[in-house]
This record gives C-alpha cells, structure tokens and sequence, in this order.
C-alpha cells in the first residue's frame, strides 16, 4: 500500500475539481448499483500515465456540456477494497490502473484501459471521453 502523504496530493487532483472518492466497497456499491443516470469513475494510480495523461484527460472532461451525472475515483494501491470493488463492475475487463469507466443506468458503456492511456496524450483521451459522453449522458 502506498503511504497516504504521498497519494494526498494525487487525490487531491481529482477532488479539487469535484470528483467524488469511494474510499470502501460500501460506498462503491452505493453509487454504482444505481441503475439510473451516468457515472465516470477514474481508477488512480501513481504511475506517471495516471499523472501525465490520465488525470489531466478527467479534469479536462468536467467542463464539457454534456457529463455524467457524478465524477468519482477510487485509487488502486491504496483504497483496496474499493478498488476491487470497483473492478468487479467493470467485467469483464481485467484490472487496470489507471482506468477510466463509464457507466450510464448501472451497466458499464465505456471503458479506457491503462494501454488505451500510455503514450496517448490527455487531449486524445479527453476527447474519447467527450464522443462518449455525447452518446450516453
């Protein structure tokens, strides 16, 4: 498990711009077991691809017009339960960290995996999420 002092700010990335944690399965259930609206969930990570393309690709989707109706996280190597929870929502793609899912009425739409975000720049992957939210939000 990574040290909190060193994921703060990391999550801090995220929840400055209105991304909600899911720190336990419990609170991962009760957002995603939600069969109506949408829901981005962003997988951190403290690999550089999460700080360099896949965060940065997240914040830039907040402000399109069209949106899910929350933006949530959960960080692998530090929230463990809430991650593996998380995962299981996302079969049948294996764990990746980072990742991005879209869910809309409780069933997974879209997802990013991490070799969808590597060498991709943050424009690329924000734009991704753009046509997606145009189709399911």
């Amino acid at each position: 498990m990574y040290p909190e002092e060193l994921c703060t700010p990391m999550r801090e990335d995220l929840t400055s711009v209105g991304f909600i944690e899911m720190k336990d399965s419990d609170k991962v259930s009760e957002i995603l077991d939600k069969k109506e609206g949408s829901v981005l969930v962003m997988i951190n990570s403290v690999c550089g691809c999460a700080a360099g393309n896949a965060r940065p690709a997240v914040k830039m989707s907040t402000t399109y017009s069209k949106t899910p109706n929350l933006f949530t996280t959960v960080f692998a190597g530090q929230d463990i339960g809430a991650t593996a929870t998380a995962r299981e929502y996302m079969l049948p793609y294996p764990p990746s960290s980072p990742s991005i899912a879209l869910f809309k009425d409780g069933n997974l739409v879209h997802f990013i995996e991490r070799h969808h975000i590597e060498g991709r720049p943050a424009e690329m992957i924000a734009e991704n999420l753009k046509q997606a939210f145009d189709e399911y939000c």
